[in-house]
């Protein structure tokens, strides 16, 4: 058995947060580029930071730490 902490998936803890209840928060996508064609509604709520879906996370949380 070693000593060592597995590292952590750094592309992972840059995407995702952790809320102080334990839930992942996460940017929505398509809102980098080719923005002429969405109406200033949609890249406004583009612009919202949402919790990630309850099937999704354990999956996310095993590879953050």
């Amino acid at each position: 058995m070693s000593n060592y902490k597995l590292k952590s998936s750094s592309s992972i803890s840059k995407r995702f947060k952790f809320t102080s209840t334990g839930k992942l928060l996460r940017h929505k996508a398509c809102r980098s580029h080719l923005l002429q064609k969405k109406s200033s509604k949609r890249k406004q709520q583009l612009r919202k930071v949402v919790l990630v879906r309850r099937v999704d996370s354990p999956r996310l949380n095993l590879n953050v730490f």
